[in-house]
């Protein structure tokens, strides 16, 4: 017969089968999420240069499916008030894809791959960083323009479909440069927020980056590289000039971006276990 445990500080008495059983119920602390994040991002920052470019590749044309999907929940809805609310749920497939499909996007790398440095604030880590940083985000662009430039010549599309894309995607020219910054703050604060919150997920990660994107399109916050997609088509089909689309939305965009990931969530979360935390 197994044999209690001393009591806790609330004076209950449990078996190891039963403190096991509330360890794997338990959520980690922030201190186990910062570490689980921190390990994540370093193994990030030493991969190869090639393998970066691929995975950011891929997820900037993953990421595109939110535009597709978009457009295609528009073309069969009536313009109506409560359509938006609808269409919505469009923008989180190729978040799904990308971050389920552990791809490299940029807007993730805004908490995960600083807290490394934030831990150890050296020159190296800091050209890992700005490596890394700017091999995704390049990437990432240049996967939403494949896919924008299929999209404008037709090729994966009909002229209908094309159609409800391009009406999709002229949202984005409501805002002027200091507004799409503004609106990518909340965007990245969110994003980031996501990488915090899977290692507790539990097998709830799919509707933890559905909820959260969800809040981002309905939001109308500004997420450079689900947007670059928008403002590539924007610029390809005529709607829009190139210096609008690279400096009147996907600039201000990744702005707003480092702010609300790095600038507010990433230096929050590492702030509050600083003090917790050992380093060599």
């Amino acid at each position: 017969m197994t044999k209690p445990n001393d009591q806790d500080d609330d004076g209950v008495a449990l078996t190891p089968e039963e403190n096991r059983a509330v360890s794997e119920r338990r959520s980690g602390s922030a201190k186990v999420v910062h570490e689980v994040i921190r390990i994540q991002g370093d193994d990030e920052l030493n991969r190869p240069a090639l393998s970066l470019l691929c995975s950011a590749f891929a997820a900037g044309v993953g990421i595109s499916a939110s535009v597709l999907a978009e457009a295609f929940l528009h073309q069969h809805l009536p313009d109506a008030q409560w359509t938006p609310l609808v269409t919505s749920f469009g923008y989180c497939v190729g978040f799904v894809i990308v971050i389920l499909g552990n791809l490299q996007l940029f807007t993730e790398n805004t908490i995960t791959v600083v807290l490394p440095v934030a831990v150890k604030p050296s020159l190296h880590n800091f050209g890992r960083l700005g490596r890394l940083w700017s091999l995704a985000i390049v990437a990432n662009l240049a996967g939403t323009f494949l896919v924008a430039a299929m999209l404008a010549h037709r090729m994966i599309v009909s002229q209908d479909q094309l159609d409800a894309a391009v009406a999709v995607s002229a949202k984005l020219l409501d805002n002027d440069a200091a507004t799409t910054l503004l609106r990518g703050i909340p965007a990245g604060f969110l994003v980031a927020s996501i990488a915090w919150i899977l290692p507790n997920a539990r097998g709830s990660e799919f509707w933890v980056v559905v909820m959260v994107t969800y809040v981002i399109a309905v939001g109308g916050f500004s997420h450079v590289v689900a947007g670059s997609g928008e403002a590539w088509l924007l610029w390809l089909t005529g709607k829009a000039s190139f210096g609008w689309a690279v400096g009147g939305f996907i600039g201000p965009a990744l702005a707003g971006n480092i702010i609300g990931g790095t600038g507010l969530f990433a230096v929050l979360a590492h702030g509050q276990v600083r003090d917790e935390i050992k380093t060599d």
